[in-house]
């Protein structure tokens, strides 16, 4: 999370939003890494 951070400061966004949004971010990006995983298996 903090290298995150660090990157949405160097893009100019604000640390405490970013880090308010993250979270949900996260989850999305392992949902779909973890369907990504299944249709492999299957496949």
């Amino acid at each position: 999370m903090s290298a995150a951070l660090v990157l949405a400061d160097a893009l100019g966004a604000d640390p405490a939003a970013a880090a308010e949004i993250l979270p949900a971010i996260e989850a999305v990006m392992v949902r779909k890494l973890n369907e990504q995983i299944e249709v492999s298996r299957d496949g």
